[in-house]
């Protein structure tokens, strides 16, 4: 009796993680958006007046309720992000090439790894380094 007691609770342990599992995996899946930048790519000009072409990547940009705008942008050689005012917090992240960046009239170099927040009042613009792409990530809050 003792057998049967350990194997039916072994049996319930079994199934019952197993259901909890598949649902849970069920329920994370509704719970994500997945994303590829070929998915969102598009052309466009230098934003804030900017120069040259560039590419933009306006992830999640369709996603109800998202509080966070989370932006990838190719500047491409002789592009820009204009020199503009801000209105908000805003964070650049250079991945990759180098540019230069111009913050409430100074003027400084960027490279990957380089985090720049713009806080509110400040004014600020960003270029590639001429026959250089500059790629960055942009995020700051939906108003």
């Amino acid at each position: 009796m003792k057998y049967y007691f350990l194997f039916a609770v072994f049996l319930f342990s079994v199934v019952g993680f197993s259901t909890l599992s598949a649902n849970a995996q069920q329920t994370d899946t509704t719970k994500y958006i997945l994303q590829n930048d070929t998915e969102v790519a598009k052309t466009e000009p230098g934003t804030h007046h900017g120069s040259g072409e560039t590419i933009g990547y306006n992830f999640f940009g369709d996603v109800k309720n998202l509080k966070t705008i989370f932006r990838k942008r190719i500047l491409k050689s002789g592009s820009s992000i204009g020199y503009h005012l801000q209105k908000e917090d805003e964070i650049y992240y250079v991945i990759s090439g180098n540019g230069i960046m111009q913050m409430n009239d100074k003027t400084f170099p960027v490279k990957p790894g380089d985090a720049i927040l713009t806080r509110p009042g400040s004014s600020h613009g960003i270029a590639p380094n001429k026959d250089n792409d500059l790629v960055i990530l942009i995020v700051y809050e939906k108003k």
